[in-house]
């Protein structure tokens, strides 16, 4: 485990390590299954992030591909239009955690026992491990002109964002809570179709460089609409899971980064 500098987050904006905050973070996200804390990285540590960006942007593995909200293969109980099966585009760029430089403040952080239990606090949940293989903690995405991540929901029960470098138009984060409850086995077919058809209002987000975004999209639908100019949108997941020892799987691996390491 790394220590956590304000050389990287805005501590004095952000103290990880308050338990008040911790509570007020976790209110946040409880009662709006998102929270956003714009420029919680420093301006110096921002800077150094986009450049190691840009210069291994070259290094990215890009991938379009057409798939369903949930991720999975179609079910052939149902038709190619329902929501169970209609299909929607995704495109983007990625480098994997092994194409992440050593010293990046991206690994200070992600390794940074503060910034761990911070999450740990806010998230309820006991403890967070880096995933067993060598791609797959952190992430940095790329959206290029008309690069897109299509309507879905996600398999985790919670993501870790920090948004590098917003498009010059368009790229930005839309969602519909709590459209399913996976955990009671209710997908709610007729809100997913309505969302998918544009008869429902999604929430927007309104995001900075800088911004570390926590959200739940398990049961909420989300998309990031199609970047538009010549800047790329750039974004780091950082991964976490909640045992140790886990791998992403090999078809994942090999769908998401071209290779299993």
């Amino acid at each position: 485990m790394r220590n956590l500098s304000g050389d990287i987050v805005n501590l004095e904006q952000y103290p990880l390590s308050d338990s008040k905050f911790r509570t007020q973070c976790k209110g946040k996200l409880d009662d709006d299954g998102v929270l956003v804390l714009d420029n919680f990285l420093t301006s110096s540590a921002m800077a150094s992030i986009k450049a190691e960006g840009i210069d291994n942007q070259h290094l990215a593995y890009f991938t379009e591909k057409n798939h369903n909200i949930y991720l999975s293969p179609s079910d052939p109980e149902f038709s190619s239009d329902h929501p169970r099966n209609r299909e929607v585009v995704s495109s983007k760029g990625c480098i994997t955690t092994d194409q992440i430089p050593d010293g990046s403040a991206l690994r200070v952080l992600y390794d940074a026992l503060e910034f761990r239990d911070f999450l740990c606090a806010v998230l309820d949940i006991e403890e967070l491990h880096e995933y067993d293989d060598p791609l797959s903690s952190i992430n940095l995405h790329y959206a290029s002109n008309g690069q897109e991540l299509g309507w879905h929901f996600d398999n985790s029960s919670f993501a870790v964002t920090l948004l590098i470098q917003p498009a010059e138009y368009g790229g930005g984060f839309e969602y519909v809570r709590d459209v399913r409850d996976a955990d009671q086995g209710d997908m709610n077919y007729p809100l997913s179709q309505k969302v998918l058809d544009g008869k429902i209002p999604s929430e927007k987000l309104s995001l900075g460089a800088g911004s570390l975004v926590l959200f739940r999209g398990r049961n909420s639908l989300h998309r990031v609409t199609p970047a538009k100019g010549s800047k790329p949108r750039m974004l780091a997941v950082l991964a976490y899971n909640t045992e140790p020892g886990i791998s992403l799987s090999e078809s994942a691996r090999m769908t998401f980064y071209g290779r299993l390491g």
